[in-house]
């Protein structure tokens, strides 16, 4: 008897953690639509089939100059499946203090950033963005947890609209690890 009550049990077990992983599967960032700088509604089902690079950006921060290594990497791999989205935020020692308007005009006239460039919103803390809750939380992306550590983070989310891989800050847009995984996305996708 204890061995049927035993097998009962580890079938409910095997297909309830089975029902947890489909919802995972059911979670990828093409659920979320955001405001763009302009105000817009941005929708990230439009992205399906995209590698996707996510990025808190600052104007106001020492790191502000990898918005020249981002707009180079846009324009060199755009026209094979690829986007950079950037979420300003001001969750750094106020590194980002402007209005959209404001940051819009900076990123233009000091970058000249082409890459589609989001309302400024919140990545970590009490008021961080649901977009930021998916990528920060394995509970809702179902890769990894991680927290944003500080501007310029770059999320990798594959074709598959999941969580890929976490660059840090201080990563360049350019390096070789993001290099290397777009090369080989690329090559998948041609």
């Amino acid at each position: 008897m204890n061995n049927i009550a035993l097998f009962i049990s580890l079938v409910f077990f095997v297909k309830h953690a089975a029902c947890q992983n489909d919802n995972f599967m059911d979670q990828t960032i093409y659920q979320f639509k955001v405001k763009d700088i302009t105000g817009k509604i941005f929708d990230f089902e439009t992205l399906r089939g995209k590698k996707i690079m996510i990025v808190n950006t600052a104007s106001k921060c020492g790191l502000t100059g990898q918005y020249k290594g981002l707009q180079k990497l846009y324009d060199s791999y755009k026209e094979n499946g690829f986007i950079i989205i950037g979420f300003p935020a001001n969750d750094f020692l106020w590194q980002e203090p402007g209005s959209d308007k404001e940051i819009a005009l900076f990123c233009e006239e000091n970058y000249g950033v082409t890459f589609p460039m989001m309302s400024k919103i919140s990545v970590r803390g009490s008021e961080i963005h649901p977009l930021y809750q998916f990528l920060t939380q394995i509970s809702k992306n179902g890769i990894k947890s991680s927290s944003v550590s500080w501007n310029f983070q770059k999320y990798l989310i594959g074709i598959d609209g999941k969580l890929k891989k976490i660059i840090p800050p201080r990563t360049t847009p350019m390096s070789k690890e993001v290099i290397d995984w777009l090369e080989e996305d690329v090559m998948a996708i041609n």
